[in-house]
């Protein structure tokens, strides 16, 4: 079995929120290693959010059920993202036995997109 999601936003939209808000948004939404490898910047921020949408939709949950922190996105040194569960996703993917995930984040024109696919090894 094979899951893919996809996310478009634009990258502005968080550029665009009041400070105080913006700030509360952001520790709602990323993790405290997602905070630090995004230092701040708008395009990453953006394209985490993205690819958190993205593994949401492959779940088949959304956000929701799912929380936004149970989704971590993570860069290796090499900058090439990669997908972490924890919680309520975890359970999900657990459930539904995926368990390879593969996420891609790309920028362009002031938006940022994100893929992710999941594979299970079991025959559904």
């Amino acid at each position: 079995m094979i899951k893919c999601g996809i996310d478009l936003l634009r990258t502005s939209r968080l550029a665009d929120v009041n400070p105080a808000i913006r700030a509360r948004f952001i520790q709602r939404v990323y993790t405290e290693a997602e905070i630090a490898q995004a230092q701040g910047y708008n395009d990453t921020l953006s394209g985490i959010f993205a690819a958190k949408e993205a593994v949401s939709k492959a779940l088949g949950t959304g956000i929701g059920r799912v929380a936004w922190q149970d989704i971590e996105i993570l860069h290796a040194p090499s900058g090439e993202p990669a997908v972490l569960l924890h919680g309520v996703a975890l359970e999900v993917a657990q459930a539904k036995g995926l368990d390879e995930w593969a996420v891609s984040i790309t920028h362009e024109g002031g938006m940022a997109a994100a893929v992710a696919v999941a594979k299970s090894a079991r025959d559904k």
